[in-house]
């Protein structure tokens, strides 16, 4: 079988690199939804939609386990595809079927702490000795959904989240824009972060896998002192440690490497090329 990649758009290359990384002998399919990028302006109910059909999509390809290679499907469709969706599917196609998302192994990544954990809530006026300023920079939908905020609390209050949405930064990175107009929008929105806190941040996460193709932007951006969080070496680490528990999900042993797109197939731009390493074609979804 396969291990299918999804995203909205060619963000998630970012992850599906570091998983090929991971799992060089493993069978995987790409799918891209350019065709409706980006997600991050839609309503809940056309990502939840959206999301589903790539899904279907993999899993008619072959694929037993779908990882959501994208912050807005998984922050707003995730949980409930997983409660109402996936039962009932996995029973009309007679075998086991997974989904899963990168915002768990981040927010494990940025606590240090398993999934599991819940801390001890704090007393009314009780205020942490030290605050960590925690800064993601995501896609107006995940920052909308507050869900670092929620779940990281739940975990380590002693952490703040700040989240600044970003609602051009996706599309100019799927358009290919150059590197100085990307440059002075990274810019600008760690500027305004920084603002809203009253000093920049003590760590950073980029909460949309498109930002990974531009991480030295934000890394330059950014002072010296500030690390940054990344997504697909925490998720690439949390999918090998999946599959070693959950042996009923084959990743293949071929290596076979597809991507599809539901928008223009054929090669993608410089700056996704340059960052994969190659050129990349793209098959009709």
């Amino acid at each position: 079988m396969a291990i299918g990649v999804f995203d909205s758009g060619i963000g998630g290359l970012s992850v599906h690199h570091a998983l090929v990384d991971r799992l060089r002998g493993a069978d995987f399919v790409f799918l891209a939804d350019q065709a409706n990028m980006p997600y991050g302006g839609r309503s809940g109910e056309e990502i939840v939609a959206l999301t589903r059909a790539g899904c279907e999509r993999l899993f008619a390809e072959g694929c037993d386990l779908v990882i959501l290679a994208c912050n807005t499907a998984a922050a707003i469709a995730l949980r409930r595809l997983q409660q109402t969706w996936l039962p009932g599917y996995r029973r009309e196609l007679g075998r086991p079927v997974n989904v899963l998302g990168l915002i768990v192994p981040t927010i494990e990544a940025a606590t240090g702490l398993p999934w599991a954990h819940e801390s001890a809530p704090r007393y009314d006026g009780e205020k942490a000795e030290k605050l960590d300023i925690l800064g993601v920079f995501s896609t107006p939908a995940t920052a909308g959904s507050r869900v670092y905020e929620i779940e990281i609390d739940k975990r380590k209050p002693d952490v703040a989240v700040f989240s600044e949405g970003c609602p051009e930064l996706a599309r100019m990175i799927e358009a290919g824009a150059d590197e100085a107009e990307l440059a002075a929008t990274v810019r600008g929105h760690v500027k305004a972060l920084s603002l809203r806190i009253g000093r920049p941040p003590d760590r950073a996460v980029l909460g949309c896998t498109h930002y990974e193709i531009i991480a030295d932007l934000f890394r330059a951006a950014l002072p010296a002192a500030t690390p940054l969080i990344h997504q697909p070496g925490a998720t690439a680490d949390a999918i090998e440690r999946y599959l070693e528990r959950h042996k009923e999900y084959d990743p293949g042993s071929s290596g076979l490497r597809r991507f599809l797109t539901t928008g223009q197939p054929g090669q993608q731009n410089g700056l996704v090329e340059a960052f994969w390493g190659g050129p990349l074609h793209f098959e009709a979804a």
